[in-house]
Order: structure tokens, then sequence, then C-alpha cells
């Protein structure tokens, strides 16, 4: 819960900055998308079944021109893989087929290009880094938290369009993705890292 305090106050306050410098320049954005993820090792380029998702996020535009801006999101991530296995300790016994949800909140700081003969299309890109804020298992709701990285980060790449609805009112429609650079389990030599695509709707103001 400290983690997630933290990350809102900081987004909270990095949008206030950005208020204060121009606040012409800058657009706020709400939105829902719905997802999927999965797990990959990258040694072996593996990868586990996709389990899907939603998430909701909140977004701060600060233009530099009506070609580049910086956007900076605060998102409740759910990520995951489907078709896993657990291991009941008590019986000796693997469950299989069983989906894991792995539930961050997600920063992502992206450039923004905007492009097209009015500047409505545009392509995001840059770093992003999670906090893990709980993790389970279908099977019997198992709380598998304690088995995973608290962190998670790695690179972000979107597209969409948005489309006026009033003067200060916009639609949009984007495609993001997200790949990991980070270990997701904890103490393993596994290096499997997440993987998720998203489609998203939502407003800008």
């Amino acid at each position: 819960m400290k983690k997630i305090l933290t990350t809102l106050c900081l987004f909270l306050c990095l949008y206030s900055f950005a208020q204060a410098q121009s606040r012409n320049k800058n657009e706020f954005g709400i939105g829902i998308g719905y997802s999927g993820a999965y797990l990959i090792a990258n040694n072996s380029y593996e990868s586990t079944d996709v389990t899907s998702g939603f998430n909701v996020a909140l977004s701060v535009d600060h233009y530099f021109s009506r070609t580049w801006s910086l956007k900076v999101k605060a998102i409740y991530d759910q990520k995951g893989w489907a078709n896993g296995y657990v291991t009941n300790n008590n019986t000796n016994t693997t469950v299989d087929g069983v989906d894991f949800k792995l539930n961050y909140i997600t920063v992502p700081v992206m450039a923004n290009v905007h492009f097209g003969r009015t500047k409505n299309w545009y392509l995001d890109f840059g770093p992003y880094i999670g906090f893990l804020t709980e993790a389970h298992a279908n099977y019997q709701n198992v709380d598998v938290t304690d088995m995973i990285n608290s962190t998670d980060g790695g690179l972000a790449l979107g597209i969409g369009v948005k489309i006026p609805l009033s003067h200060s009112t916009r639609f949009y429609i984007e495609y993001d993705g997200q790949s990991g650079v980070a270990r997701v389990f904890k103490g393993s030599s596994d290096n499997a890292q997440n993987v998720r695509g998203s489609f998203n709707v939502g407003l800008n103001f």
C-alpha cells in the first residue's frame, strides 16, 4: 500500500508541476483497457499461455510542440499467465490448468510523437516501472505474492488516435504493449519476464 500511495503522490506532483508550467500545453486523460498477458523466458524464447485482464489509467501529456509531448501514466495493470500449475504440499499433488493474476501499479514515462494532417494520431514509447500490489492463482484463490518480485520494469510502446468531441474533449482509441526486462519470480534461476498488450479507450481533457 505504501508503494501505491507513493506512486499516486508522484503522479499528482508531476501533474501539478506540468500544470504550473503551462496550463494550455497539458492534457489530462482517463481510460480503461482490455489486455492479454503472458510470461516469456528470453533465454529460450518459450512463453506461457495468455491470460486476459483489464487496466485503468490516468495520464498527463505535456506538449512541447504540436508534434512532440511527454506522457506520464499511472495504471492499475493486470498481468500474469494462464494454464500454469500449483503444487499442493499437503497431498504432494500438482494441479494443472491454473491461471495466475499479477496486479501492478505501472508508471510509464513516454515520448509521444503526434502525426497526421491534424496531429490526432500518436506513437508513444519509453520505459516503465511497475509495483506489485497482489498476486494470486485461481485455484482456491491461493496467494502467491511472496513468490513474485515486488517491482517490474521494461519498455512500453503504443499507437492511437484522438477523435475530437468538443473544443476541450477528445475520445481516444489506442493499442499499447509492455515488454518486461525484470525477472518475475523471486530467488529463481528462471528469467521469466512479463509481456502485456492492451486495447484501450478513454477521454482526454
